[in-house]
């Protein structure tokens, strides 16, 4: 009876050792990552480590960074940068259903017209300006993108 309280009282601090190890690294990779997410608001807008990673923790794009720009589709600013494009402006307020096949080649042959790396500025560019893509011109966009995302 002797021998099993001894293991019993080795097995409790032996369990309050791991545990107090598992709460004190738990802790600093906290502290790492309060750290970090502090040194990211304080961070400039200039090239750093960080840059290659180009996302933030949950997996996001943060817009603050080139690759992030040219994968991003949501507008970060209301300039409107034209890609010789000024022809599309007619299509100002259109709903992307109505457009008739020749207009959705029109919008395909300036997408194909493209570098990829263009491709996310153009449809930003086209947000601003108030003009919707085509649905079969905005899936390749979606696709171009996607790929430029997942290099």
């Amino acid at each position: 009876m002797k021998g099993a309280l001894v293991i019993l009282a080795v097995l409790i601090v032996i369990g309050v050792i791991i545990w107090a190890f598992d709460r004190k690294g738990r802790l600093q990779v906290q502290q790492r990552q309060e750290a970090t997410d502090n040194s990211d608001k304080s961070e400039t807008f200039g090239p750093s480590e960080s840059d290659n990673a180009s996302e933030s923790a949950d997996g996001e794009c943060c817009g603050r960074h080139a690759v992030c720009e040219k994968t991003s589709l949501s507008p970060l600013t209301d300039e409107a940068i034209y890609y010789d494009d000024h022809e599309l402006d007619r299509f100002r307020g259109r709903e992307p259903e109505t457009y008739s096949d020749n207009e959705t080649e029109e919008f395909r042959d300036i997408l194909m017209s493209l570098l990829p790396d263009d491709v996310a500025g153009w449809s930003r560019s086209l947000q601003v300006r108030g003009i919707s893509l085509p649905v079969d011109v905005r899936d390749e966009v979606l696709m171009i993108v996607g790929e430029l995302r997942n290099k």
